[in-house]
Protein backbone atom coordinates (compact mmCIF):
# COMPACT_ATOMS: atom_id res chain seq x y z
CA UNK A 1 0.00 0.00 0.00
CA UNK A 2 1.29 3.53 -1.25
CA UNK A 3 1.75 6.05 1.55
CA UNK A 4 3.62 9.17 1.28
CA UNK A 5 5.77 9.48 3.98
CA UNK A 6 7.00 12.74 5.87
CA UNK A 7 10.19 13.87 6.96
CA UNK A 8 10.10 11.88 10.38
CA UNK A 9 9.85 8.88 8.37
CA UNK A 10 13.24 7.60 9.85
CA UNK A 11 12.09 8.21 13.43
CA UNK A 12 11.21 5.53 15.73
CA UNK A 13 7.27 5.11 16.25
CA UNK A 14 6.56 5.31 20.11
CA UNK A 15 5.50 2.38 21.22
CA UNK A 16 7.01 0.11 18.22
CA UNK A 17 10.59 -0.60 18.68
CA UNK A 18 12.69 -2.12 16.25
CA UNK A 19 12.09 -5.60 15.03
CA UNK A 20 14.44 -7.83 13.43
CA UNK A 21 14.26 -10.39 10.99
CA UNK A 22 12.50 -13.66 11.67
CA UNK A 23 14.17 -16.58 13.25
CA UNK A 24 11.41 -18.82 13.63
CA UNK A 25 11.30 -22.55 11.96
CA UNK A 26 10.53 -22.09 8.05
CA UNK A 27 8.82 -25.32 8.39
CA UNK A 28 5.82 -24.03 9.93
CA UNK A 29 5.16 -22.19 6.47
CA UNK A 30 7.52 -23.91 4.09
CA UNK A 31 6.21 -21.89 0.82
CA UNK A 32 8.29 -18.92 2.14
CA UNK A 33 11.41 -19.59 0.81
CA UNK A 34 9.74 -22.02 -1.71
CA UNK A 35 11.28 -22.66 -5.18
CA UNK A 36 9.35 -20.40 -7.72
CA UNK A 37 8.09 -23.42 -9.37
CA UNK A 38 6.26 -24.00 -6.22
CA UNK A 39 4.46 -20.81 -6.26
CA UNK A 40 0.87 -19.95 -8.01
CA UNK A 41 1.67 -19.27 -11.67
CA UNK A 42 -0.54 -16.57 -12.01
CA UNK A 43 0.41 -13.75 -9.46
CA UNK A 44 -3.07 -12.62 -8.62
CA UNK A 45 -3.72 -16.15 -6.73
CA UNK A 46 -0.17 -15.40 -5.28
CA UNK A 47 -1.52 -12.53 -3.43
CA UNK A 48 -4.44 -14.00 -2.73
CA UNK A 49 -3.04 -17.24 -1.46
CA UNK A 50 -0.53 -14.75 0.87
CA UNK A 51 -3.49 -12.75 2.46
CA UNK A 52 -5.34 -15.88 3.37
CA UNK A 53 -2.32 -17.52 5.05
CA UNK A 54 -1.39 -14.08 6.93
CA UNK A 55 -5.20 -13.37 7.54
CA UNK A 56 -5.46 -17.29 8.99
CA UNK A 57 -2.39 -16.89 11.45
CA UNK A 58 -3.98 -14.07 12.75
CA UNK A 59 -7.32 -15.14 13.13
CA UNK A 60 -5.91 -18.03 14.96
CA UNK A 61 -4.36 -15.92 17.39
CA UNK A 62 -7.21 -13.44 17.75
CA UNK A 63 -5.57 -10.60 16.76
CA UNK A 64 -7.33 -7.72 16.04
CA UNK A 65 -7.18 -6.63 12.12
CA UNK A 66 -8.81 -5.71 9.00
CA UNK A 67 -7.48 -6.58 5.53
CA UNK A 68 -6.77 -3.74 3.18
CA UNK A 69 -5.74 -2.54 -0.33
CA UNK A 70 -6.50 -3.96 -3.12
CA UNK A 71 -7.37 -7.14 -2.36
CA UNK A 72 -10.12 -5.52 -0.04
CA UNK A 73 -11.19 -4.52 -3.02
CA UNK A 74 -11.64 -7.56 -4.59
CA UNK A 75 -13.12 -8.99 -1.31
CA UNK A 76 -15.70 -6.43 -2.26
CA UNK A 77 -16.63 -7.40 -5.19
CA UNK A 78 -13.67 -5.75 -7.61
CA UNK A 79 -12.35 -7.17 -9.63
CA UNK A 80 -8.99 -9.67 -9.56
CA UNK A 81 -6.64 -7.41 -10.61
CA UNK A 82 -4.34 -7.29 -7.41
CA UNK A 83 -1.42 -4.72 -6.89
CA UNK A 84 2.01 -5.70 -5.69
CA UNK A 85 1.52 -6.50 -2.21
CA UNK A 86 -1.10 -7.31 0.46
CA UNK A 87 -2.37 -4.80 3.14
CA UNK A 88 -3.48 -5.83 6.92
CA UNK A 89 -4.61 -2.91 9.35
CA UNK A 90 -3.78 -3.28 12.84
CA UNK A 91 -3.15 -0.97 16.33
CA UNK A 92 -0.06 0.38 16.54
CA UNK A 93 -0.17 -1.24 19.98
CA UNK A 94 -0.80 -4.66 18.73
CA UNK A 95 2.20 -4.37 16.36
CA UNK A 96 4.78 -6.22 18.82
CA UNK A 97 2.56 -8.73 19.22
CA UNK A 98 1.77 -9.21 15.65
CA UNK A 99 5.16 -9.34 14.64
CA UNK A 100 5.78 -12.21 16.97
CA UNK A 101 3.19 -14.44 15.51
CA UNK A 102 4.16 -13.89 12.25
CA UNK A 103 8.06 -15.22 13.31
CA UNK A 104 6.25 -17.61 15.38
CA UNK A 105 4.73 -19.07 12.02
CA UNK A 106 7.89 -18.75 10.04
CA UNK A 107 7.53 -15.44 8.42
CA UNK A 108 10.22 -12.53 7.78
CA UNK A 109 9.43 -9.78 9.73
CA UNK A 110 11.20 -6.29 9.68
CA UNK A 111 10.68 -2.82 10.47
CA UNK A 112 10.83 -0.32 6.97
CA UNK A 113 12.11 2.87 6.60
CA UNK A 114 8.89 4.36 6.47
CA UNK A 115 7.32 4.29 10.27
CA UNK A 116 3.98 4.03 9.69
CA UNK A 117 3.86 0.02 9.01
CA UNK A 118 5.38 -3.36 9.57
CA UNK A 119 6.78 -5.73 6.20
CA UNK A 120 6.60 -9.40 6.27
CA UNK A 121 7.40 -12.04 3.51
CA UNK A 122 4.62 -14.87 2.77
CA UNK A 123 4.51 -16.77 -0.19
CA UNK A 124 7.03 -15.01 -1.91
CA UNK A 125 4.96 -11.92 -1.42
CA UNK A 126 5.18 -8.90 0.10
CA UNK A 127 2.26 -8.31 3.04
CA UNK A 128 2.58 -5.12 4.93
CA UNK A 129 1.09 -4.68 8.21
CA UNK A 130 -0.04 -1.20 8.37
CA UNK A 131 -0.90 1.00 11.52
CA UNK A 132 -1.27 4.51 10.44
CA UNK A 133 -3.89 5.19 7.39
CA UNK A 134 -2.60 9.02 6.29
CA UNK A 135 -0.62 9.46 9.55
CA UNK A 136 -3.74 8.54 11.22
CA UNK A 137 -3.38 5.69 13.64
CA UNK A 138 -5.75 2.61 13.24
CA UNK A 139 -8.46 2.77 15.61
CA UNK A 140 -10.45 0.11 17.23
CA UNK A 141 -13.57 2.14 15.73
CA UNK A 142 -11.72 1.55 12.47
CA UNK A 143 -11.62 -2.27 13.04
CA UNK A 144 -15.32 -2.65 14.54
CA UNK A 145 -16.34 -1.29 11.21
CA UNK A 146 -14.52 -4.16 8.89
CA UNK A 147 -17.33 -6.78 7.46
CA UNK A 148 -16.31 -10.29 7.69
CA UNK A 149 -15.82 -11.13 3.99
CA UNK A 150 -15.01 -14.36 2.02
CA UNK A 151 -11.63 -13.87 0.67
CA UNK A 152 -11.08 -16.71 -1.97
CA UNK A 153 -13.15 -18.79 0.12
CA UNK A 154 -11.23 -17.87 3.61
CA UNK A 155 -13.75 -15.45 5.95
CA UNK A 156 -11.80 -12.54 7.64
CA UNK A 157 -12.63 -9.16 8.58
CA UNK A 158 -12.17 -6.73 5.75
CA UNK A 159 -12.12 -2.46 5.79
CA UNK A 160 -15.45 -0.99 4.85
CA UNK A 161 -15.65 0.59 1.52
CA UNK A 162 -16.20 3.78 2.60
CA UNK A 163 -12.98 3.30 4.82
CA UNK A 164 -11.26 2.14 1.96
CA UNK A 165 -11.73 4.90 -0.54
CA UNK A 166 -11.17 7.42 2.93
CA UNK A 167 -8.07 6.37 3.42
CA UNK A 168 -6.96 6.62 -0.19
CA UNK A 169 -8.07 10.20 -0.83
CA UNK A 170 -6.42 11.44 2.80
CA UNK A 171 -3.47 10.23 1.31
CA UNK A 172 -3.93 12.32 -1.85
CA UNK A 173 -0.93 15.06 -1.87
CA UNK A 174 0.92 17.79 -3.78
CA UNK A 175 3.47 14.65 -3.98
CA UNK A 176 1.29 12.15 -4.28
CA UNK A 177 -2.01 11.95 -6.47
CA UNK A 178 -2.67 9.32 -8.35
CA UNK A 179 -6.27 9.71 -9.37
CA UNK A 180 -5.83 6.98 -12.04
CA UNK A 181 -5.30 4.07 -9.43
CA UNK A 182 -8.26 5.24 -7.15
CA UNK A 183 -10.78 6.15 -9.80
CA UNK A 184 -11.67 2.36 -10.73
CA UNK A 185 -12.23 1.87 -7.27
CA UNK A 186 -14.54 4.26 -6.95
CA UNK A 187 -16.48 3.08 -9.96
CA UNK A 188 -16.51 -0.10 -8.62
CA UNK A 189 -17.30 0.40 -5.08
CA UNK A 190 -19.67 3.28 -5.56
CA UNK A 191 -22.89 1.60 -4.82
CA UNK A 192 -21.32 0.79 -1.27
CA UNK A 193 -19.75 4.05 -0.33
CA UNK A 194 -21.30 6.69 2.21
CA UNK A 195 -20.22 9.43 -0.26
CA UNK A 196 -22.05 12.23 2.22
CA UNK A 197 -19.45 10.88 4.85
CA UNK A 198 -16.32 11.05 2.74
CA UNK A 199 -17.38 14.17 1.47
CA UNK A 200 -17.55 15.58 4.95
CA UNK A 201 -14.32 14.12 5.84
CA UNK A 202 -12.34 14.63 2.85
CA UNK A 203 -14.61 17.12 1.04
CA UNK A 204 -12.51 20.60 2.24
CA UNK A 205 -9.05 19.41 1.20
CA UNK A 206 -8.22 20.63 -2.35
CA UNK A 207 -7.19 16.92 -3.10
CA UNK A 208 -10.05 14.94 -2.42
CA UNK A 209 -12.11 17.97 -3.71
CA UNK A 210 -10.66 17.71 -7.16
CA UNK A 211 -11.38 14.09 -6.86
CA UNK A 212 -14.94 14.45 -6.06
CA UNK A 213 -15.28 17.04 -9.16
CA UNK A 214 -14.11 14.07 -11.56
CA UNK A 215 -16.32 11.24 -10.23
CA UNK A 216 -19.51 14.39 -10.37
CA UNK A 217 -17.86 15.18 -14.27
CA UNK A 218 -17.78 11.07 -15.38
CA UNK A 219 -21.84 10.37 -13.55
CA UNK A 220 -20.30 8.04 -11.37
CA UNK A 221 -21.42 10.04 -8.28
CA UNK A 222 -24.02 12.73 -8.23
CA UNK A 223 -23.14 16.17 -7.70
CA UNK A 224 -23.42 17.16 -3.66
CA UNK A 225 -26.28 19.57 -3.50
CA UNK A 226 -25.12 23.26 -3.37
CA UNK A 227 -25.26 25.75 -0.56
CA UNK A 228 -27.60 28.25 -2.41
CA UNK A 229 -29.62 25.14 -3.61
CA UNK A 230 -29.84 23.82 0.21
CA UNK A 231 -30.81 27.27 1.48
CA UNK A 232 -33.48 27.91 -1.36
CA UNK A 233 -34.50 24.70 -0.23
CA UNK A 234 -34.89 25.46 3.39
CA UNK A 235 -36.70 28.53 2.27
CA UNK A 236 -39.07 27.57 -0.04
CA UNK A 237 -40.13 24.63 3.04
CA UNK A 238 -40.38 27.17 5.33
CA UNK A 239 -42.57 29.50 3.28
CA UNK A 240 -44.98 25.99 2.11
CA UNK A 241 -44.64 25.85 5.79
CA UNK A 242 -45.94 29.50 6.27
CA UNK A 243 -48.66 29.30 3.77
CA UNK A 244 -50.31 26.11 5.27
CA UNK A 245 -50.29 27.52 8.64
CA UNK A 246 -52.05 30.59 7.38
CA UNK A 247 -54.44 28.88 5.09
CA UNK A 248 -55.30 26.78 7.90
CA UNK A 249 -55.73 29.90 10.21
CA UNK A 250 -58.34 31.25 7.51
CA UNK A 251 -60.63 28.32 7.17
CA UNK A 252 -60.68 28.66 11.33
CA UNK A 253 -61.89 31.92 11.36
CA UNK A 254 -64.33 31.11 8.20
CA UNK A 255 -66.07 28.61 10.88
Amino acid sequence: MTQPADDRALEQRAGVSELRLAAGDPRLVPQNDARHEDLPLDRNQAILQAAKQVGSILKKEEHPFALAGSVAVYAHGGTQNLQHDVDFCIRPEDAEAVASTLRDAGLAVYTPPEDWLLKANCLGQQVDLIFELAHEPVTEQLLARAQDLSVDSVLMPVLSPTDLLRGLLAAFSEHHCDFGAVLPIARTLREKIDWDELRRDCGDAPMPAAFFFILERLEIISPAPSENSANSMNSANSMNSANSANSANSVKEEQ
